[in-house]
């Protein structure tokens, strides 16, 4: 049972900025080495917006942000102790400061880190900020050498309006993939957001198998006849189950078909392509039914969907739409009254 309940509150004092900074910093040499650059983050430190984090009354983490901007903020540094990592503590002063952050008016949020690949604690920090929503924008290895080459990540606070972009911009990919390997953290996000979606009832018929193992892709893709998606580098299973709702009324299609769309949307909006995979396998031929035997799923699911994941190796197609007056109206059928 997890008993971590870290409490987060803004500082304002000056000298209790730079006076918690550097407790935290200090015990934190594996990612902050170089003195100077230390003392340089616990000296701005002072005049910054400042967030420290608690759990029992012990000051556990902070977090700093600075305008870059008019429309931009940056996480310009966070430290929380090692022996309180996984408790909670980074999301939750990452949370508070983009509340606060969004509130204030700033349209994006961006924070630099080491390059993935490098050093195993910046691979680890690479993942957090990942999880927490940040997009990657550009590598620069000149802001601290070549040795240290600076990833530069951003994330929109303009909820709505890219929300609505999002949806706009979302596309059915059918073409072939990079070879990239999608990071575990990316393929997880993606299958909370379908776990996220509604369900009749609440029955959750819905289950997910995400598969980035080379070799089972490879029994996956020799059992797709014709073959789609045989180059993406992962691929997401939807499995459903046949559970009443309520007396003979299951809702199982919709719940599937709800959760697949949520993840298409998160697909899109972490920088891959998808494309929905259900008539293709589920046809007279059952494909599905090998795939299912692949993966050891039990009798009592039905594997509906495959979904590839993958970054695109060719711009997607935009499908011809009929006009917004031919499928939708308000106060009625085919009413186009303004």
């Amino acid at each position: 049972m997890n008993m971590y309940n870290p409490v987060v509150r803004r500082v304002a004092e000056p000298s209790e900025k730079t006076r918690i900074a550097r407790e935290i910093l200090e015990a934190l040499t594996e990612w902050f080495e170089v003195p100077e650059y230390r003392e340089e983050y616990i000296r701005e430190s002072s005049g910054q917006i400042f967030f420290a984090a608690e759990e029992n009354g012990e000051e556990t983490g902070f977090l700093c942000l600075k305008e870059t901007g008019k429309p931009t903020v940056e996480l310009a540094v966070m430290g929380v102790r090692k022996e309180f990592h996984r408790h909670g503590t980074g999301k939750a002063l990452f949370e508070a400061a983009k509340e606060c952050a969004a509130a204030a008016g700033y349209d994006y949020l961006q924070v630099k880190t080491v390059e993935t690949g490098h050093y195993e604690e910046y691979d680890r920090t690479n993942l957090f900020y990942r999880s927490l929503g940040f997009q990657e924008l550009e590598v620069i290895p000149e802001i601290w050498g070549k040795h240290n080459p600076c990833q530069i990540y951003v994330m929109s606070l303009k909820k709505g309006r890219d929300l609505t972009k999002l949806i706009m911009s979302r596309r059915s990919y059918r073409g072939k993939y990079k070879p990239d390997r999608v990071p575990r953290e990316d393929l997880r996000t993606i299958l909370e957001a379908g776990l996220a979606a509604p369900s009749g009832c609440n029955k959750q018929t819905t289950s997910l198998v995400a598969v980035d193992d080379p070799e089972i892709l490879k029994q996956i893709n020799a059992a797709i006849d014709p073959p789609v998606c045989e180059t993406a580098p992962a691929m997401i299973c939807v499995l459903s189950q046949r559970i009443n709702a309520y007396r003979d009324r299951c809702f199982a299609t919709q719940d599937y078909a709800a959760a697949i769309e949520n993840m298409l949307l998160a697909v899109t909006a972490l920088g891959y392509q998808s494309c929905w995979y259900e008539g293709h396998i589920t046809d007279t031929d059952r494909i599905c039914d090998e795939i299912a035997r692949i993966l050891n799923v039990p009798e009592d699911y039905e594997l509906v969907c495959i979904l590839p994941v993958g970054k695109a190796l060719s711009e997607p197609g935009t499908p011809k739409k009929k006009p917004f007056e031919e499928r939708a109206w308000f106060n009625g059928f085919g009413n186009t009254e303004k």
